[in-house]
C-alpha cells in the first residue's frame, strides 16, 4: 500500500482536512470556508449553492441555515448531501459525500450568538428560499424585527445548523500535465474505518 506523505499525510481526513483550511485561511482572497452545497429534491432533481462551513468537528462538517429554505427541505427530505470546498489559490479541493442530521441544540445557539447584531436580525427577517417582491420588503421586515427582538435576539426557531457525516471524504491536488493526485476515503457506515484509495485523475 503506498504511503501518503507531504499535504496528504494522516491518519485521519478531519484533521487533513482542517490543515488545508488552515492553509486557506492565509491564501484564499475571500471565504476560503465556502463549500459548494449539493441536494435534491423529492424528484431527484439536483440542486447546488455556496454556503459557508462553520466547523470541522473530530467526525462531521457543520453549517447553518434557514429550516424552512428549499435546501432544509431536500437536507431534511433525502437525508443525504454532497459538498466540495475548492481553493485556486492552493488548487487543492475536498469533495464530502454523507448523510445529514440537524445541530438544533446549545451549539447552534452558540454560533448564532457570535454572529453580528445585523445578521442575527437578518435571519428572522428572511423567509429564505421565498418569494419577494421587492428589496423594500425585505427591509421593512427588517426594522419590524428589529423592534420587536430588540438588540439581543434569541435563534429563531426556524433557524440552526446541519451535520454532514461523511461516508467518502476525496482529498484532490493540482498535478503537472492535468495528473493530479486523488485519495479517496471510503466507509460503509458512520462507526465503519477508513477505507483510503488513490484514485486515477
Amino acid at each position: 500500500m503506498e504511503t501518503r506523505t507531504g499535504i496528504f499525510a494522516g491518519d485521519d481526513p478531519f484533521a487533513i482536512a482542517q490543515r488545508w483550511l488552515s492553509e486557506a485561511d492565509t491564501s484564499e482572497p475571500n471565504d476560503p470556508n465556502a463549500i459548494a452545497l449539493s441536494t435534491v429534491d423529492s424528484q431527484g432533481l439536483p440542486n447546488a449553492r455556496m454556503v459557508l462551513l462553520k466547523e470541522i468537528e473530530p467526525d462531521a462538517f457543520v453549517f447553518y441555515t434557514n429550516y424552512e429554505s428549499q435546501k432544509a427541505q431536500e437536507l431534511d427530505g433525502a437525508g443525504k448531501a454532497a459538498f466540495v470546498m475548492h481553493w485556486k489559490s492552493l488548487r487543492r479541493q475536498v469533495r464530502v459525500r454523507g448523510l445529514i442530521s440537524r445541530e438544533d441544540g446549545p451549539k447552534a445557539d452558540d454560533y448564532y450568538a457570535s454572529r453580528s447584531l445585523k445578521s442575527r436580525l437578518g435571519a428572522w427577517a428572511s423567509r429564505q428560499s421565498q418569494p419577494l417582491s421587492g428589496r423594500g420588503a425585505l427591509m421593512a421586515e427588517v426594522a419590524k424585527v428589529t423592534a420587536q427582538q430588540g438588540v439581543n435576539p434569541k435563534r429563531p426557531p426556524f433557524w440552526g445548523g446541519y451535520r454532514i457525516t461523511p461516508l467518502e471524504i476525496e482529498f484532490w491536488a493540482d498535478g503537472e500535465f492535468r495528473l493530479h493526485d486523488r485519495f479517496q476515503w471510503r466507509r460503509a457506515d458512520a462507526a465503519a474505518p477508513w477505507a483510503v484509495t488513490r484514485l486515477n485523475p
